[in-house]
């Protein structure tokens, strides 16, 4: 099990690295081929929302994101630290993007016009996601198949 941190500012340049350094660790975690396009793009999408939440509320707090191998998965997590004073205790997930009590919808989208937008489509691109607003911020956690045990690529 191999962990990878990174924090950067809330600047969109910086999701450009961020979705560089994730492709890259999936290729050598063992995803295949075909989903690489997949993670760029999501993992692009929740960073993106991300620096849009830290540049209306925090802009001097980095966002994080932890990338895992474990147990024939390749997991990328997106943690911002945009305040969610409107936002009661609750988790959205793939199926269900938006749980009950949740009111921000803002969180879920770039575009304020569109939202749910941003998660819909990480939804549709990551294999597994997990929205997990809280008062503090928001954790996207998404993964993919990667290399079984002995090394072939799950697919």
């Amino acid at each position: 099990m191999a962990t990878v941190e990174l924090t950067f500012s809330a600047l969109p340049a910086h999701v450009r690295t961020a979705r560089l350094v994730a492709t890259a660790i999936a290729r050598r975690t063992g995803v295949a081929e075909a989903l690489l396009d997949e993670v760029r793009l999501a993992v692009g999408e929740a960073c993106s929302r991300a620096v849009e939440a830290h540049r209306v509320h925090c802009p001097g707090e980095p966002i994080r994101i932890e990338i895992r191998d474990d147990s024939g998965r390749f997991e990328v997590t997106v943690t911002d630290s945009a305040p969610n004073d409107d936002i009661q205790s609750s988790t959205g997930t793939a199926n269900g993007l938006v749980a009950a009590g949740t009111s921000a919808d803002w969180m879920f989208g770039i575009v304020p016009e569109m939202p749910g937008l941003g998660i819909a489509v990480i939804a549709g691109l990551a294999d597994d996601v997990e929205v997990s607003p809280g008062p503090t911020g928001v954790r996207i956690r998404m993964s993919w198949p990667a290399a079984t045990p002995n090394g072939v690529p799950a697919r």
